[in-house]
C-alpha cells in the first residue's frame, strides 16, 4: 500500500503498513464546501451569531482589547485572519492606538518578538505591539470575586481596563475543558496564576487516589468541572465579542465562527465533532499517530494532547506509538519532575494534590496513559529521562515498530492518526 505521511517537527516521515494489518487511518472529514479562507472569515464576521456585527458594537473613540493566542497555537493561522478584525474595528473608527494586542499565554512562557512577528504576520506586527499576559504579575490583575466552585477570578488588568474585550483563537478538542478555544482565552489565558491552578485543580477525582477526574476529556463537557468553572469566569468578564476558527483535514481554516463568547462557541463545538469526532467499530492493538508537526510536538506538554487522543481508539494494554519531535524537551521543568522525580503514579498524584500545577497534571496525564497501555515515543527526548514512566523512546520509527514486533503477520490490527492533537476517535458503541 502507499506510504502514510506523518508529520514529525518540520518534516515528514513515510509509514508502510501491510494492507491487512491497517483497519483506517483517522482523518477529519473534508470541509464540505469551496469556499477560501477570507471567505469563511468575512461571512463569519458579517455574521455573528448572538451580537451585533463588530463594528456595531463598538464606538470610535473606545479602547478595544484584542486577546490572541500564542505561539503553541501558530497553527490557527492568526496572522490570516487578524486583519479582518482590526479592518472591521478601525471602519467603526478605532483608532490603532485604541487597539490592544494581549497575548493569552495562561501560565506558558513569554515569546520574543519574532515570535510577535509570526502570530500577527508582518503587516500588522509593523503597526502594532504584542503584550505578553504574565499571570504571576499580581499587580497587573483586577480581583472579580470567585466562581461557585471557588476559583478567584483575577484577570489582567489592561484587558479590563479597556471598554471591549474580544477574544479570538481556534476550537479543537481538549484533554481538560472538552474542546479549546472560547472561554479559555478568559480563563487561563489572560487569569492570574491563583485562578488558573484553582480552575485546572479540579481535574483530579474527588477520590484520593484514583487519578484524573472521569468526566475531564476530551469532547466531553457534561460535568466537566472545568468547562463549568471556565465559564463562569468567563461570563463574570463578559467578552464582547468571539472570533473561533476551526481547521480542515489540510491545516487551513475550514469554518469560522463569531458573536457571544457561549453561542457562538457551541456551535463550533459541533462543527469540530463533525468533522474531527472520528467513529470506529471497535478498538486496536496497535496506534500509530503524529501529534501534527511542529509547533504540536514542539515538546512533550504539547504533545501529550494527541496521546490523549489516540489512546481512545486502543485496546487497554495496547499500544501506541507517537511521532513527538520535542525539540524543547519536555516544555516544562515541572512536567520533568513530575515524570522522573517520582517511583509510581501514586506518589505523582500526591504531589499533584499537594501542589498543584498544570505542568505537573500533563506529566501526570502521560504517566497514568503510560500505565495503561504500552507507550514509545519517537522523539528527540532522552530514553532514561522516560524509564520511571515505563516509555520507551526511539530516535526512528523504524526502531519503534521493531519493538512493537507482529505488523507483517498482522497480528496486531492497527488505526494511524496523522493529526492525533485534533481528532477524537469515538467507539460508536460508546455514543448511543
Amino acid at each position: 500500500m502507499k506510504p502514510i505521511g506523518l508529520a514529525y517537527g518540520r518534516k515528514e516521515v513515510l509509514l508502510g503498513l501491510p494492507e491487512k494489518t491497517l483497519v483506517q487511518v483517522l482523518e477529519g472529514k473534508p470541509n464540505g464546501h469551496e469556499k477560501t479562507e477570507e471567505a469563511i472569515i468575512v461571512e463569519a464576521l458579517s455574521n455573528p451569531m448572538g451580537t451585533d456585527r463588530l463594528q456595531d458594537i463598538v464606538k470610535a473613540g473606545q479602547r478595544v482589547c484584542l486577546v490572541i493566542s500564542d505561539v503553541t497555537r501558530a497553527w490557527q493561522k492568526m496572522s490570516l485572519y487578524l486583519p479582518y478584525i482590526v479592518e472591521e474595528l478601525n471602519q467603526a473608527g478605532i483608532l490603532d492606538e485604541n487597539i490592544i494586542f494581549l497575548c493569552a499565554t495562561g501560565s506558558h512562557r513569554k515569546q520574543s518578538r519574532e515570535e510577535h512577528k509570526l502570530l500577527l504576520g508582518e503587516e500588522l506586527a509593523l503597526r502594532f505591539q504584542v503584550i505578553d499576559h504574565d499571570c504571576r504579575d499580581e499587580s497587573n490583575l483586577v480581583d472579580l470575586g470567585k466562581t461557585s466552585f471557588g476559583t478567584p477570578v483575577q484577570i489582567n488588568r489592561i484587558a479590563m481596563d479597556c471598554d471591549h474585550i474580544i477574544i479570538t483563537g481556534a476550537i479543537v478538542y481538549h484533554d481538560l475543558v472538552g474542546w479549546g478555544g472560547g472561554k479559555k482565552s478568559i480563563l487561563p489565558g489572560i487569569a492570574g496564576y491563583q485562578s488558573i491552578m484553582g480552575n485546572h485543580g479540579l481535574s483530579l477525582s474527588h477520590i484520593e487516589g484514583a487519578g484524573t477526574h472521569p468526566h475531564v476529556k476530551s469532547g466531553n463537557i457534561v460535568q466537566n468541572p472545568l468547562h463549568e468553572d471556565m465559564l463562569e469566569a468567563a461570563g463574570i468578564v463578559n467578552p464582547s465579542f468571539l472570533f473561533n476558527v476551526m481547521m480542515d483535514e489540510a491545516g487551513n481554516i475550514g469554518n469560522a465562527v463569531a458573536g457571544h463568547f457561549e453561542g457562538a462557541h457551541e456551535v463550533g463545538r459541533k462543527l469540530v465533532s463533525e468533522s474531527d469526532g472520528i467513529f470506529i467499530n471497535e478498538k486496536a492493538d496497535l496506534v500509530i499517530a503524529s501529534a501534527g508537526g511542529f509547533p504540536k510536538d514542539m515538546n512533550l506538554y504539547q504533545a501529550s494532547k494527541a496521546l490523549s487522543n489516540g489512546k481512545e481508539a486502543l485496546k487497554p494494554g495496547g499500544t501506541m506509538i507517537l511521532l513527538c519531535q520535542c525539540e524543547e524537551g519536555f516544555g516544562h521543568p515541572e512536567v520533568q519532575e513530575i515524570i522522573t522525580g517520582f517511583e509510581s503514579n501514586l506518589a505523582r498524584e500526591t504531589e499533584l494534590r499537594r501542589n498543584y500545577t498544570i505542568a505537573k497534571y500533563a506529566g501526570f496525564l502521560v504517566t497514568e496513559i503510560a500505565a495503561k497501555y504500552k507507550v514509545i515515543l519517537v522523539s528527540e527526548i532522552d530514553p532514561v529521562l522516560l524509564e520511571a514512566a515505563n516509555i520507551k523512546v526511539v530516535s526512528t520509527l523504524e526502531s519503534a515498530l521493531k519493538l512493537v514486533g507482529g505488523i507483517q503477520d498482522a497480528i496486531l490490527k492497527t488505526y494511524v492518526i496523522p493529526k492525533a492533537a485534533n481528532v477524537l476517535p469515538i467507539v460508536a458503541s460508546d455514543s448511543n
